[in-house]
């Protein structure tokens, strides 16, 4: 049996019900202005990123959707603002609710009911939207997020919501915003318009400018909130090409942002403890720091961390 894309059935996201809307991002800043979150080693960290931006020193983000989707674009926004992060990467979920927020002013569908009859992720715009959006992004050699983001500037009546929007802001701002594809994982890969070759192309570019960034992260920072396989793994292979071409980079600093519980991060473990495959502890705080610099595993909600984080640096800069 041949699956025949071309007889995809989508629907206009303009009818869906969102669980995220722009109100509900602006009502969670509010919320969490104050964060009381704090943990060993949390100050510290804030200590060396500050440090780290005093130095010209690179911070990136890598990240899971769940910053999104918990309202926590303003945050995000504001660090880059103050210089606070020089790359911001993600998977293609986060590329995906940055840019529903971006025209729609919601994002992210109820998936449980959706995924019975088949509607799940069927959205017309943003299917169709994105893919033009890479495909004319890889006929110019574009990156994926670069890509994103000069569609939204040359289709302003689209996208009236830019302002939460984490890649147009960095895009604007002249920072690397980079997306790292796994085919098959994102909705826009089921739209009849997907062109995969496209977004190959384009997340390889991305890649490369991952690892540019990690090639210069000597006496930086890399922080990881809430991507458990896709960032950790990506990191690594940057990482790992860094080194490989001649960079250094072994003063780093590394941290890990999860709700999962790590008893012992540092400690040897063995292939019948769960928490041996868990790649965050392995690919960020572990690997990366073994021959210098420090990793932290730090367990919390994203919507009390980067409050948090972020509050604990403005006052230290």
């Amino acid at each position: 049996m041949t699956i025949d894309f071309a007889k995809i059935k989508t629907f206009s996201a303009a009818d869906r019900v969102n669980l995220v809307t722009t109100e509900s991002l602006a009502q969670m800043r509010r919320e969490t202005c104050k964060p009381n979150w704090d943990a060993e080693g949390f100050d510290e960290l804030c200590d060396r990123i500050v440090t780290a931006r005093k130095n010209g020193k690179a911070v990136i983000l890598s990240m899971g959707a769940h910053v999104i989707k918990k309202g926590l674009s303003p945050y995000l926004i504001d660090m880059m603002r103050e210089n606070i992060i020089t790359h911001i990467a993600g998977n293609g979920a986060c590329s995906i609710h940055d840019f529903e927020l971006c025209y729609l002013g919601g994002t992210s569908e109820n998936v449980a009911t959706a995924i019975e009859d088949g509607s799940f992720g069927m959205w017309e715009e943003t299917g169709a939207w994105m893919n033009e959006a890479i495909q004319q992004g890889a006929a110019q050699d574009m990156g994926y997020g670069e890509s994103l983001a000069v569609y939204m500037k040359e289709n302003p009546a689209r996208f009236p919501y830019t302002n939460y929007c984490v890649l147009y802001q960095a895009y604007m701002l002249k920072l690397p915003i980079t997306y790292h594809i796994a085919l098959g994982t994102d909705i826009i890969h089921q739209h009849p318009t997907v062109d995969f070759s496209a977004i190959g192309k384009t997340s390889g570019i991305d890649f490369k400018k991952m690892c540019e960034s990690v090639a210069g992260l000597e006496g930086g920072v890399f922080l990881n909130f809430g991507s458990g396989v896709i960032g950790p793994e990506v990191f690594l292979k940057a990482l790992s090409i860094a080194r490989n071409l001649g960079h250094g980079v072994q003063d780093i600093v590394t941290a890990n942002f999860d709700l999962r519980h790590v008893s012992d991060v540092h400690g040897s473990k063995n292939q019948t403890d769960p928490d041996y495959y868990y790649r965050p502890v392995k690919n960020v705080v572990c690997r990366p720091t073994s021959r210098g610099g420090k990793g932290w595993h730090f367990c919390g909600d994203h919507i009390e961390t980067i409050p948090a984080l972020y509050s604990r640096v403005m006052e230290k800069i």
